[in-house]
């Protein structure tokens, strides 16, 4: 089981880096990705921090802590350059914050943020269907998520992306402990959107290669 959408002290969240990593593993978590949220006020403060987290990870201790980033609230024209910088440091999730309907985003985020070079649009709202193509032409995960509010969308989300056959990823975006959830809750959040068993298991496939695709940084 996996998360790759987690928020550390770094930003907005309660718990280093360390301690969000041990209570996912305790909960039976193989690997997680800390994607702290960035503008360009922050960026290479954060980055750093993150990189450096990831380096010194031990080897033996049975999670895999995958560097990221969120990019979230960020004018439109931004969404490429800040992708392009954080790539080429080194962060291997980029999580973009999508245009949930329980908070006031720029219109067009989908869409810029999705045009970018990004892995996860994170809480998309309701993703039209243009933005849902472009998603899959671009093998760029829909996120279905536990976080309240941000998940009031979430059967909608599955819908456009089994309908248009864009990827979907089951995340928690925690920022506090209560937030971090075992992985039979999350699999029962999928089912609730209206995800079968098999479709669930796709999902986890799909995650799981883009995850062995990272060794070390």
């Amino acid at each position: 089981m996996y998360n790759l959408h987690s928020h550390s002290l770094l930003s907005d969240g309660a718990l280093l880096p360390s301690e969000i990593a041990i209570r996912f593993l305790s909960e039976g978590y193989k690997a997680i990705a800390i994607t702290d949220h960035v503008d360009y006020s922050n960026i290479e403060s954060t980055v750093e921090a993150i990189l450096k987290f990831c380096r010194r990870w031990p080897k033996n201790i049975p999670i895999k802590i995958m560097p990221g980033i969120e990019l979230t609230h960020i004018p439109l024209n931004q969404f490429k350059p800040l992708s392009k910088f954080a790539r080429k440091k080194g962060i291997k999730v980029i999580v973009a914050h999508g245009e949930t309907t329980v908070e006031p985003v720029i219109k067009g985020t989908n869409r810029a943020a999705l045009e970018a070079d990004i892995d996860i649009l994170a809480h998309p709202g309701k993703i039209n269907d243009a933005d849902t193509k472009l998603a899959k032409r671009k093998n760029i995960f829909l996120e279905i998520t536990s976080r309240k509010g941000h998940s009031n969308t979430n059967s909608f989300v599955a819908k456009q992306a089994l309908k248009f056959g864009a990827k979907l990823i089951l995340n928690i975006d925690s920022h506090k402990p209560e937030d971090i959830i075992n992985p039979k809750q999350l699999i029962e959040i999928a089912r609730k959107a209206g995800l079968s068993g098999q479709e669930i298991n796709k999902i986890y496939k799909n995650v799981e290669k883009f995850i062995n695709t990272y060794k070390s940084v």
